[in-house]
């Protein structure tokens, strides 16, 4: 230890070696003993920094009793715990924090969150199943002994019916993720404030925000066509083999661009729902907060997303499996190589799979994503004194006219 402020207890030894446990001075061998007085001062009560007074009584530790720390914080002298009113702690986050308060509030709210992800999955699913078995185009066949170009043109053809067939899918599970997005970023926020939240109030308060943020969910998709096509279509005009080796290289970088921006633009649905943004207003503002820490925002939503699929793979392998079982016919075709053709009942344990996968990764991701926005706010911000103030907490003042994390 030295004589430096903090590191040295009250009563330590002192720099010049001194034993410290000398009550006074030291008597020379020939000087007569010291006429000391039988009435002394009782003795110090000298506490570690910050434990409180130890006698009966008194305060307990770490309650106000004793000696502060050096830097006025906790019993040794660090930073004060973190208000946490709800299912984070209001400061700046970890990624296990975040993923945790994502659990948390799908554990904490589980009746509201299943009722959106459940209600959502199973529409979704339903309306799926529906246009698979009905209405989508027979994906034709390639004659294995077609010549080059009528290869390319089976081949193109082939492509055309998935396309067809995959359009009517992706616009309902775009419209299934646009409800659930905007349902489950009310629930989280109101979690981060420990308050309880019912469906029919996150409903209230979402569905004004619906029309922009769907503008905001077209936008996306058609700004990442538009980019690939960009990137393809020079070497689609000029044909030939260098046309192919340019337009796989516009292709590469396209997606490297879109990927870029899609993680500028990932707070750009929770700016919109909460702060009732506009559809552009929203991209600019998950563009400042993201800005700086692209990084880490983009390891944190690949790491949610590799955790979401391997827990709908984890809940699909089995039903699908059961599903091949229950459908030899199509399994068959499957392992014969030809296109299978699977019945109703494989497409209704598939889909079950499938409703109960989104049950489970819809409230993770989406509260990953709010969580990321509500963290990047309390870094640049410091909204984690608006959300102390809006939860109520004494000591912040009191709470204003709306939270601010809702937007109002």
């Amino acid at each position: 230890m030295n004589d430096t402020p903090g590191w040295a207890s009250p009563g330590s030894a002192p720099s010049d070696g001194r034993s410290p446990e000398v009550p006074h001075p030291a008597v020379p061998a020939d000087a007569s003993p010291a006429k000391w007085s039988a009435e002394q001062p009782p003795p110090g009560d000298w506490s570690t920094p910050g434990q409180g007074d130890r006698s009966p009584g008194g305060p307990a530790a770490g309650q106000g009793g004793g000696h502060p720390g050096p830097y006025g914080g906790g019993p040794w002298g660090g930073p004060p715990p973190a208000a946490k009113p709800g299912v984070i702690p209001l400061r700046p986050l970890g990624i296990g924090e975040i993923l945790d308060g994502a659990v948390t509030t799908l554990r904490t709210h589980w009746r509201t969150v299943l009722s959106v992800t459940v209600t959502v999955a199973v529409l979704t699913q339903v309306a799926s199943i529906l246009i698979e078995r009905f209405l989508m185009p027979a994906v034709p066949e390639i004659d294995p002994e077609a010549t080059p170009e009528e290869a390319l043109r089976q081949s193109l053809d082939s492509l055309k019916a998935s396309l067809v067939s995959l359009g009517p899918t992706m616009l309902i599970t775009m419209i299934g993720t646009l409800l659930t997005t905007a349902l489950l970023t009310v629930v989280v926020s109101r979690s981060v404030l420990g308050r309880p939240v019912t469906l029919a109030g996150a409903w209230r308060e979402a569905r004004p925000r619906l029309p922009h943020l769907l503008g905001l969910t077209v936008l996306l998709p058609v700004g990442v066509i538009v980019l690939v096509a960009v990137g393809v279509l020079p070497g689609i005009l000029i044909g030939g083999v260098g046309g192919v080796l340019l337009s796989v290289l516009g292709a590469l970088v396209a997606m490297v661009v879109v990927a870029w921006l899609s993680i500028r633009f990932a707070l750009a649905a929770p700016a919109l729902v909460l702060e009732r943004q506009g559809v552009l207003a929203s991209l600019r503002r998950s563009a400042r907060l993201v800005q700086g820490s692209w990084w880490r925002i983009f390891g944190i939503t690949l790491l949610t997303a590799l955790l979401a699929f391997l827990v709908s793979m984890v809940v699909a392998v089995p039903f699908t499996a059961i599903a091949f079982i229950v459908d030899g016919e199509g399994f068959g075709d499957f392992l014969s190589g030809s296109p299978p053709e699977f019945g109703l009942l494989f497409l209704v344990i598939t889909g079950i799979g499938a409703v109960i996968a989104s049950s489970i990764t819809y409230p993770i991701t989406a509260g990953v994503n709010t969580l990321l926005y509500i963290d990047q706010r309390i870094r640049r911000e410091a909204l984690d004194l608006e959300l102390a103030r809006a939860a109520g907490l004494p000591g912040y003042g009191p709470e204003p006219g709306s939270a601010p994390v809702s937007g109002g």
